[in-house]
């Protein structure tokens, strides 16, 4: 698994975490990221909306698939 299905995947597992959190669980899942590699895959994740950040914490986003699928069909 690539540096960002990682970071993500404790993400998933922990809710709302913090760089701190996310390192200290993939340590003890037995897998090292540098600090700016966990940097670089956070900003990656973020970009693509994969995760959302507020302000030292990250989630996964929310998915928001039936909102725009509703939007769609009614005109809004």
């Amino acid at each position: 698994m690539d540096a960002k299905g990682l970071v993500k995947m404790a993400i998933e597992k922990l809710g709302w975490a913090g760089e701190r959190e996310i390192q200290r669980f993939l340590d003890e899942y037995g897998e090292e990221l540098a600090k700016d590699e966990l940097k670089r895959a956070l900003s990656a994740l973020v970009a693509a909306g994969e995760v959302e950040q507020k302000g030292e914490l990250y989630r996964l986003a929310r998915k928001s698939g039936g909102r725009e699928a509703f939007d769609r069909l009614f005109g809004e």
